[in-house]
């Protein structure tokens, strides 16, 4: 019977199980597929709530109204108080 060799000349015919660098290279992606059925399990379970919100009396959303106040400063609305 021939035996098998590798280029070193060592028989290596120890089943596929028992090297280390398989188990790694099978733990990664194994890992993701858990970790995506376990996120996709959560999003089912406990959605997102539905926020419906008008805008403000003026017509712009809370998010233009923070990138306006962002961009004009410290500037403060006519009306009210300013800060000392």
């Amino acid at each position: 019977m021939k035996q098998a060799f590798n280029e070193s000349g060592d028989n290596n015919s120890a089943p596929w199980w028992k090297f280390g660098l398989v188990w790694m290279v099978w733990a990664g992606p194994a890992v993701v597929v858990v970790a995506s059925f376990i996120t996709l399990g959560l999003a089912i379970m406990m959605p997102d709530p539905v926020i419906l919100q008008a805008p403000t009396s003026n017509g712009q959303t809370a998010a233009q109204q923070a990138r306006n106040h962002a961009a004009t400063g410290n500037q403060a609305k006519p009306g009210l108080p300013t800060r000392p």
